[in-house]
């Protein structure tokens, strides 16, 4: 089997992700499987995208992630990781034409309210960044993605913590997205 235009099936979906919360180099291996069989399938690039980031992998990271939105162009939650590894990475510009058509999602989505907010911080505009980014927050029901937003939020107050923030989110923030399945296209 080879290049299905179905989607990978949950059960094999939720048993790579649980590789990938206990070795994100076993879930990078289970993934990369599930992407010869099922390689139309924007959640296993996104996914794919992230456990590359989260083993440093940042440039194979964001291929993987724009063939998520080649294939999907709505799927938001790809578009705004994509956009935050290329910020994260000094490439505001890039983002930010990333992050474009998330202003078509309603006014006071989190991933909308997050790339405005993160827009305006790249462009020094840290008071009202901060505003988007709480507005954000409190829309949210995402707790890992919270936690990357509230760790740019202490860093934005000047206060001070051990970790370094990471382009994209840990393999809890894989888990955390699949209420949020399947994209159609």
């Amino acid at each position: 089997m080879s290049e299905q235009s179905s989607a990978c099936p949950e059960a094999l979906l939720t048993q790579a992700l649980s590789l990938a919360d206990q070795d994100d180099q076993a879930g990078l291996t289970a993934i990369e499987t599930l992407l010869r069989d099922y390689g139309t399938d924007p959640i296993l690039h996104f996914l794919h995208g992230s456990l590359l980031a989260a083993v440093k992998r940042y440039e194979d990271a964001g291929l993987a992630m724009a063939r998520a939105l080649e294939i999907a162009p709505d799927y938001a939650i790809a578009r705004f990781q994509l956009g935050f590894l290329r910020l994260s990475s000094g490439d505001a510009d890039a983002a930010r034409q990333i992050w474009a058509p998330l202003e078509t999602l309603a006014a006071e989505d989190p991933l909308r309210l997050f790339a405005h907010g993160l827009n305006l911080l790249a462009v020094d505009r840290f008071e009202d960044a901060k505003a988007l980014l709480n507005q954000g927050l409190a829309a949210n029901g995402n707790g890992p993605l919270n936690g990357d937003i509230r760790l740019i939020l202490e860093r934005l107050e000047g206060e001070s913590f051990e970790a370094e923030t990471a382009p994209t989110s840990s393999t809890h923030f894989l888990l955390a997205q699949q209420t949020t399945r399947r994209t159609t296209h």
